[in-house]
């Protein structure tokens, strides 16, 4: 594990299941100090136990992102708690089905508030910080229905296409700072997002990727240099869209 003087710190969001929990778990074994961020206080202390048992340095933040006038403000704290912020991994989301004609209003706006505009919320909370250390690096975790739209799922692929785009509006403007940002777009992944009442979705899971194949590649990702980043990068199971 590397000393705390080069200790990096990241941030992830969504961390008490799926993703989230796996990439928490990998970056914890590598040496990261983390910070947690997920809605529910049990199984986020759950795996910060499990990330304690590796080894690593964690600290819980329980929090909805959906209350979208704190984001800001929570992550600024969060940043300033931890002293440094190398990596924010924004992995936080809902999966929705439905078609456009049968999608509320209200329904439309709660996926693209959590999908895209608390991305946007909690990586404005920490930029000042990447800003002043001159470097930092920020993960968002999309989909390949950001750049296929699937039927039943309209508002879910055009929150992941702004989210793709806020990446890359995200990627130059800071540039100048040494921030870094990529943009994940897994297919299908066997999560609980599958479980949720808003998702209704008869597919088999066992042909999906797993939790662990997209946090293996972030791993990788944060480890590349500092002169080196991956801009984009698709991960499909082998048996291709479900």
């Amino acid at each position: 594990m590397n000393s705390s003087v080069d200790q990096k710190r990241a941030i992830i969001t969504g961390a008490s299941s799926g993703i989230g929990k796996a990439t928490a778990l990998a970056l914890a074994k590598a040496g990261f100090k983390l910070a947690l961020v997920g809605r529910s206080s049990e199984r986020l202390e759950s795996v910060a136990i499990a990330a304690r048992s590796l080894g690593a340095e964690v600290q819980v933040y329980v929090f909805d992102l959906l209350q979208l006038d704190q984001v800001k403000a929570k992550f600024t704290a969060i940043a300033e708690e931890l002293g440094q912020v190398d990596i924010l991994i924004n992995n936080a989301g809902m999966g929705y089905t439905g078609s456009l004609e049968a999608t509320s209003l209200a329904d439309w706006q709660q996926v693209m508030n959590l999908n895209l505009t608390s991305v946007f919320q909690a990586t404005l909370g920490v930029l000042p910080k990447m800003r002043a250390q001159q470097q930092g690096q920020i993960i968002n975790v999309s989909s390949i229905a950001a750049k296929t739209a699937f039927p039943g799922w309209g508002a879910y692929c055009v929150s992941k296409a702004a989210l793709n785009t806020l990446s890359q509006a995200i990627a130059v403007e800071e540039k100048a700072n040494n921030i870094r940002v990529t943009t994940i777009m897994p297919g299908a992944v066997n999560t609980p997002i599958w479980d949720t009442d808003t998702v209704d979705a008869d597919f088999d899971r066992t042909i999906m990727l797993t939790p662990d194949n997209i946090a293996d590649s972030i791993l990788q990702i944060v480890q590349l240099p500092a002169n080196a980043n991956i801009e984009e990068i698709t991960i499909a199971p082998s048996a291709g869209a479900l």
